[in-house]
């Protein structure tokens, strides 16, 4: 919040009233949480940054796949001209911004390592632990440093059999009550899809595919069988809808859900079945945030690796697009619109004119 009221003074030409707020909300942030010298210059200068979860490193992959993975994702964005924020807690710290050092030792895990999401920060906190922070604890971390928009493979969701097991994700009641934009791969395909877009309505969240059509991806595979509401077909639309969200000052985020590219679908059409045997199993044997690491590994294990492939090639295309939509929203903030021909502008300028002393009703 510290950081958000620092922009928006920016935004407004109050230099020095931001210069006092930024002063007193890096002396109220530095006890728990600590952005690096790069995220912090980018926000300063309104620059367009991006933030990344860590679980993805901590319990989505392999090591060194990884630790690969969140090296290429990183370099991604920045050549898509954006700066990464990885957000993870390290010795009881929430770190924005991670150096290489600090993404070994995640990916290596040879230090207790907790799947951080948001009720969990205060345990991890206080025991001085590491943590990979989930969809729900990043957007938390991410909107109190003043990010709007944050890149992940796929949220969580509904779990098949929640209806007697009230099993359902962190991450859907933080897009209720969290403003940044996601961007994912859609819902992750171990789930109930139709009942998480349903809850999604309930929170208030807009989601939204940005693709050829408005058919919602399900991780893997581009099509779940299920429609989204919305449909946007480039960067530039959705860094539109996120500025009319900020302008409602709507406290909901915005979901949205960018397909697997196509060559990676057809592993993904075989990954199906792998899920439906390893969600079987999961049922049987763990329950509550240790089912989906279970599930993915046990997929990858049953696909002989290609869930790994496809899930590595979608989260770097989520990070391409977010990349792109991050730049596009902060060309926006700081007004590098589209502007009419000058020859509408004199006609509509000349329009009011005659109009100025007309009645109003």
């Amino acid at each position: 919040m510290p950081y958000k009221m620092v922009s928006w003074f920016l935004s407004t030409g109050h230099v020095k009233k931001a210069t006092q707020i930024y002063s007193i909300s890096k002396r109220y942030l530095s006890s728990s949480i600590k952005i690096s010298e790069e995220v912090q210059a980018a926000l300063s200068s309104k620059a367009p940054v991006v933030a990344l979860e860590s679980t993805i490193i901590t319990h989505g992959m392999p090591f060194p796949h990884n630790l690969s993975t969140a090296k290429k994702v990183e370099a991604i964005v920045r050549r898509e001209g954006a700066v990464p924020a990885t957000i993870a807690v390290m010795g009881g710290k929430i770190h924005v911004g991670l150096t290489h050092e600090q993404l070994l030792i995640l990916s290596e895990k040879k230090e207790p390592c907790i799947k951080a999401s948001r009720r969990d920060l205060p345990f991890v906190l206080a025991k001085g632990l590491n943590g990979g922070t989930t969809v729900s604890s990043t957007m938390l971390i991410a909107e109190t440093a003043g990010i709007p928009i944050f890149v992940t493979g796929g949220i969580g969701g509904v779990h098949r059999g929640a209806a007697s097991s009230m099993d359902i994700s962190a991450d859907l009641t933080e897009l209720g009550k969290t403003p940044v934009t996601v961007v994912s791969a859609g819902v992750k395909s171990i789930l109930d899809i139709k009942l998480t877009l349903e809850y999604l309505e309930t929170q208030g969240v807009c989601v939204s595919v940005l693709g050829p059509t408005s058919r919602f991806p399900d991780f893997f595979t581009r099509d779940s069988g299920f429609e989204a509401p919305c449909h946007i077909t480039s960067p530039r639309e959705a860094a539109l809808m996120m500025k009319h969200h900020k302008e409602l000052e709507l406290k909901s985020g915005i979901l949205i859900a960018v397909p697997i590219p196509e060559k990676h679908e057809v592993e993904g059409q075989k990954i199906r079945q792998a899920i439906d045997v390893a969600v079987n199993e999961a049922e049987a044997s763990v329950a509550g945030r240790d089912v989906t690491p279970y599930i993915l590994q046990r997929v990858f294990e049953l696909t002989g690796g290609e869930s790994l492939q496809s899930n590595i090639a979608l989260v770097e295309n989520n990070a391409k697009i977010g990349s792109q939509i991050a730049v596009e929203y902060s060309d926006l903030l700081n007004g590098k619109m589209f502007f009419p021909s000058t020859a509408f502008s004199k006609k509509k300028n000349t329009e009011s004119q005659s109009q100025k002393r007309r009645p109003v009703c």
